[in-house]
C-alpha cells in the first residue's frame, strides 16, 4: 500500500465514528424547550420526568435545545425564531405569551403549549375539541376560577372588606387578561369586599408591589394566575408573612411553602400530561386533531399553621371543604 492510500484509509477511518454519530442524531428526535423564566418551573420539571418514564432518555434517544426568555416578553420573538431555525421536530413552551411568538414563528413544526389560560380567546386554537393548525396542549381553567377563590377566601376569612389583588399584567394575552380583571371585579362586587389592583411586571416589582398592599391596609391578598407570579411562589409567601396578611393563591406550591390557602389546578400534573402530547406527536400524532386538554380536578388546600400565626379560626364547616390540610 502506498503512503497516500494510508493515509487516504487512516482518513475514514477517523471519519466513519463522526458520520456514525451525525447519522445517529438523525434518527433521535429534537424537541425544542421554551421557557418564559429563568430556570425550569416544577411543571417543566414534570414534564421531564413524565418523559423518562414514557421511555425517553436525553441524548439518547430524545434531544432537547431549551430557551429561557428571563422573563423578558420581548425576548420570546427571538427565542422561538430560534428554535424554529433548527428545525426541531416538536416545540415545548410553558404558558401562552410564549406560545404566541412560537406561533407566529412556525405554522409547520408542532407545539404543546402547558398551562395555557384561555387558548381560544388568545388565538392559539380554534376550538378545544379540535384545535386545528399546528398547536395543542392543556389550559388551567385561570379565568373561570376566580370567582370560586373569592368566594372561598370569604368563607375562610371573615373579617374581609378589603382585598388587594397581585397582578402580572402580561402573563397571558390581551383579552385573556382583560377578561381576568373583569371577573375580578364581579367577584369581589358579588361578596361585598372593595378591591384593589396592584401590577407586577417582572420579578423586581413584586416586593414594592407587596409594600403597596400593605401601606393600603388591605385585609388580604389573592394572586392572580400567573407563571411569572408562580416561580417566585416562596417570595411572595415570605413578603405576605412579613406583612401579616392572609392570602389566597391559584397553586398548591404556594401553601406548601406556607402560604394560607389555594384553589386551582394541579400544575405539575398539567407538566406529566403535556409529556403524553409530546409522545404522541414524536409517534405520528397531528396537534391539530389532539384536543385541548382541560383539567377535571381542583384542589382546595390550607395551612392551619399559617392560619394560626395570622390569628384566623378557619370555621370547621369550611375545613369540611378542603382537599388537604396542611399543619
Amino acid at each position: 500500500m502506498n503512503r497516500r492510500a494510508f493515509i487516504a484509509g487512516l482518513s475514514g477511518a477517523a471519519a466513519w465514528p463522526l458520520v456514525a454519530r451525525a447519522q445517529q442524531h438523525e434518527n433521535v428526535p429534537l424537541v425544542g424547550i421554551l421557557s418564559p423564566g429563568f430556570t425550569d418551573p416544577p411543571g417543566l420539571r414534570a414534564f421531564y420526568g413524565a418523559l423518562n418514564e414514557l421511555g425517553y432518555t436525553e441524548g439518547r434517544n430524545v434531544r432537547l435545545e431549551r430557551r429561557y426568555a428571563d422573563w423578558k416578553p420581548e425576548r420570546f420573538a427571538e427565542l422561538a425564531a430560534d428554535l424554529a431555525r433548527l428545525k426541531v421536530d416538536l416545540i415545548v413552551v410553558m404558558s401562552t405569551s410564549p406560545a404566541r411568538a412560537v406561533q407566529q414563528a412556525t405554522n409547520t413544526i408542532p407545539i404543546v403549549v402547558a398551562g395555557m389560560a384561555d387558548p381560544v380567546a388568545d388565538e392559539l386554537v380554534a376550538t378545544l375539541a379540535r384545535p386545528g393548525g399546528n398547536i395543542t396542549g392543556n389550559t388551567f381553567l385561570g379565568p373561570e376560577l376566580i370567582p370560586k377563590r373569592f368566594g372561598l377566601f370569604k368563607q375562610a376569612v371573615h373579617r374581609l372588606s378589603r382585598v388587594a389583588a397581585l397582578v402580572h399584567p402580561n402573563a397571558y394575552g390581551k383579552r385573556t387578561i382583560e377578561g381576568m380583571l373583569k371577573q375580578t371585579e364581579v367577584a369581589s362586587r358579588a361578596i361585598g369586599v372593595e378591591l384593589q389592583l396592584f401590577n407586577a411586571l417582572n420579578p423586581d416589582d413584586i416586593e414594592s408591589a407587596l409594600s403597596g398592599i400593605a401601606s393600603s391596609r388591605s385585609d388580604g391578598i389573592i394572586v392572580m394566575p400567573s407563571p411569572m407570579l408562580y416561580a417566585e411562589h416562596r417570595r411572595i409567601v415570605e413578603l405576605a408573612a412579613t406583612n401579616s396578611l392572609p392570602a389566597m393563591y391559584a397553586a398548591r406550591e404556594f401553601v406548601e411553602a406556607g402560604g394560607l390557602m389555594s384553589y386551582g389546578a394541579n400544575l405539575t400534573d398539567l407538566g406529566r400530561r403535556t409529556a403524553i402530547y409530546a409522545d404522541k406527536i414524536l409517534k405520528g400524532a397531528k396537534p391539530g386533531e389532539l384536543p385541548v386538554e382541560q383539567p377535571t380536578k381542583f384542589e382546595l388546600l390550607v395551612n392551619l399553621k399559617t392560619a394560626s400565626e395570622l390569628n384566623l379560626a378557619i370555621p370547621r364547616e369550611f375545613l369540611l371543604l378542603v382537599d388537604e390540610v396542611i399543619e
